[in-house]
């Protein structure tokens, strides 16, 4: 009990420090780059930093595609960026990260219904919901944070090739984490339950991200003609929702940290919003950016050997047959 009350301190003075250092740092992105006639989707798009990010994109004129489980929040997201933006060209899909069937459902839709594919940003994420196995057999966080984007992301891939061009391409940005830094990659307990201190799988799946997104990129890079780029993006320390499950007293502790010293959504928005924008940004893949600059990642997150035999393993644990990826990397 000591230990984990003394993890907690720790956490949140480690919050303050970040959330005071951050008052200092926030950037702000500079692109003006209009986005009409392209399409963009958003996971996670209808509240926090991923409804910010809407409101962006649909201001600068793109189509813009909100996915999350819950309805009522997608028509109250509708209608803030209507409001907000004038646009009426905001749509939202229902989209369980927490269900392959879910996703599978969405993509096939998209891919139905959609002729291009500009920017996909796997914005939605959970921190500490839970500690169980959804009826997939993963672990809740780790699904509905990584691996629901990891099939999401293969299964669009097609149009996203489709819709990229010599020096606009198509991009995908993953919204990872600082706590990346403290995530690590356990093949034999990708799914674990019953983690002492149950941040921990938040952190892993963080770094699955970014190490994804360097193994797709290498693999797109042997793929002639792909103009397909794909980054991580640490938001910072953000005040969204994303935490208030950690109880009552942590919880309010949290609210008011995330509310008086941390970034606002739309703060927290802004370098998803310059990788998706920026020239230079689109130049690059697999990369990791902060405070709208190209960045350093952790080491774990460079270690090639790892990015491979987690991309074998999560193709495996989200039941993708060989002839189902191999399409995936097929042009239209």
């Amino acid at each position: 009990m000591f230990a984990i009350f003394s993890v907690v301190v720790l956490t949140l003075v480690l919050a303050v420090m970040v959330g005071l250092y951050q008052k200092n740092t926030n950037a702000m992105c500079k692109s003006k780059k209009r986005l009409d006639g392209k399409t963009a989707i958003i996971t996670g798009g209808t509240t926090g930093m991923g409804l910010r990010i809407a409101i962006d994109f649909a201001d600068r004129g793109a189509k813009v595609i909100v996915a999350c489980p819950y309805p009522d929040e997608g028509t109250s997201a509708i209608k803030t960026v209507n409001d907000k933006t004038g646009s009426e060209n905001v749509i939202y899909k229902y989209l369980d990260l927490a269900s392959l069937e879910s996703v599978r459902s969405f993509a096939a839709d998209i891919m139905d219904t959609e002729d291009r594919l500009d920017i996909l940003v796997n914005n939605a994420g959970v921190g500490v919901i839970g500690d169980f196995l959804t009826k997939d057999g993963l672990h809740i966080i780790m699904q509905v944070n990584y691996f629901g984007h990891f099939l999401l992301t293969l299964l669009l891939l097609p149009l996203l090739k489709k819709t990229g061009k010599p020096l606009e391409p198509s991009r995908i940005v993953n919204t990872s984490s600082i706590y990346h830094n403290i995530g690590k990659i356990d093949f034999k307990n990708l799914n674990k339950t019953n983690y002492w201190y149950k941040f921990q799988i938040y952190a892993h799946s963080k770094l699955a991200l970014v190490l994804f997104a360097r193994e797709l990129t290498c693999r797109l890079r042997g793929s002639k003609d792909t103009h397909v780029v794909i980054n991580s993006v640490d938001p910072g320390a953000v005040g969204t929702n994303i935490f208030y499950s950690f109880g009552p007293i942590r919880g309010a502790i949290i609210k008011f940290l995330f509310y008086n010293m941390f970034k606002t959504p739309w703060e927290g928005a802004q370098t998803a919003i310059h990788v998706a924008m920026d020239k230079k940004a689109g130049e690059v893949s697999g990369e990791f950016f902060k405070n709208c600059k190209q960045a350093s990642a952790h080491w774990n997150a460079y270690n090639e050997t790892v990015a491979k035999q987690l991309w074998e393993e999560s193709v495996r644990l989200v039941t993708m047959s060989d002839e189902e990826l191999n399409r995936c990397f097929l042009d239209l």
